[in-house]
């Protein structure tokens, strides 16, 4: 198993800390740069600034992409560490030394789940092979002693933490066992769909990424989960007409547009354009596609049933 320590400073911790977030966005101001240290599942520490060496808390890694920070913060709000977009932009700039000639910049994303930050007479000091250059971070593999060593530590702190002590009793899971599994917030879930669909509209192709949104099929108000199978990219008209039960799509991935579009607003041609056509955009990998469980439930509970407004929360 891989172990990945990731440096950050001590304000966006003790945000974060303050917050005890379901899910974190560990961004770097850079947008240019893919991480490919660590599956899916695998541990992804924090470690502090230096003069203070110390490892203070990690998550589990989820995904890696890069977006713009617009989209980060409409994914993630202030789990990006920050108390709102102003202050996301300032932040990044700060780090860039950009000019205000990059309105929107991309920033790269490692999304975390299980977030833990420890208090500081938990802290643990850096490795013995830890370099006072290393800006950004540094791998172990606790197939290796000094890894090993390391992961021990966070071990003993997960035996005092309820949410965590599974992981030290039964071991980690990553890869795609772990995607499967995990419990993943709503802003894993947006980005998890985005990519899976290579940012473009499940039905209609749209490629402009600011009008695309992450729909789950069976909503997360009627015990939907948060899962990749579960979700399907959407231009945002057509995601509000899918949600209020104007248009769904069959176990056979066949897109069905109800007639009450005609009825109710003598209008719709856009949109009867895509009835019987199958999706224009599906996921590479077949665990990722549409399940046909939530098909169904859409299909039988929301198309044509008034939509999604008797799921709402009181």
């Amino acid at each position: 198993m891989k172990i990945w320590v990731g440096v950050t400073d001590g304000d966006w911790f003790s945000y974060l800390r303050a917050l005890a977030p379901d899910e974190v966005n560990f961004w770097q101001p850079s947008g240019s740069k893919q991480f490919k240290v660590l599956q899916p599942g695998e541990p992804f520490l924090f470690k502090l600034h230096s003069p203070q060496n110390y490892i203070v808390g990690g998550g589990f890694f989820v995904r890696h992409t890069i977006l713009p920070c617009s989209l980060a913060w409409s994914a993630f709000g202030t789990k990006n560490g920050v108390s709102d977009l102003v202050a996301f932009r300032a932040r990044i700039r700060r780090y860039r030394r950009d000019s205000e000639a990059a309105p929107d910049p991309a920033v790269g994303c490692s999304i975390l789940t299980q977030p833990f930050f420890w208090s500081e007479e938990q802290w643990i000091p850096v490795p013995s092979d830890w370099a006072r250059n290393i800006v950004q971070g540094k791998s172990y593999d606790d197939a290796e002693p000094i890894g090993r060593a390391l992961w021990q530590e966070v071990l003993a702190r997960f035996a005092l933490d309820p949410r965590l002590r599974e992981i030290k009793d039964e071991g980690p899971k990553y890869g795609a066992e772990y995607l499967a599994r995990a419990r993943l917030g709503q802003g894993a879930f947006r980005v998890l769909v985005t990519d899976a669909y290579q940012k473009r509209c499940a039905i209609s192709g749209e490629r402009t990424l600011p009008v695309l949104q992450a729909a789950h099929i069976q909503p997360y108000s009627a015990a939907g989960p948060h899962r990749v199978s579960n979700g399907l990219l959407l231009r945002s008209d057509l995601h509000i007409l899918f949600d209020r039960g104007y248009v769904t799509v069959t176990p056979e991935l066949r897109v069905e547009v109800s007639k009450r579009i005609r009825e109710e607003f003598e209008n719709g041609r856009e949109y009867y354009a895509y009835h019987g056509k199958t999706l224009a955009v599906l996921p590479r990998e077949s665990a990722e596609r549409p399940a046909a469980e939530f098909l169904r439930w859409h299909n039988e509970n929301c198309f044509e049933q008034g939509g999604l407004d008797a799921f709402a929360q009181p």
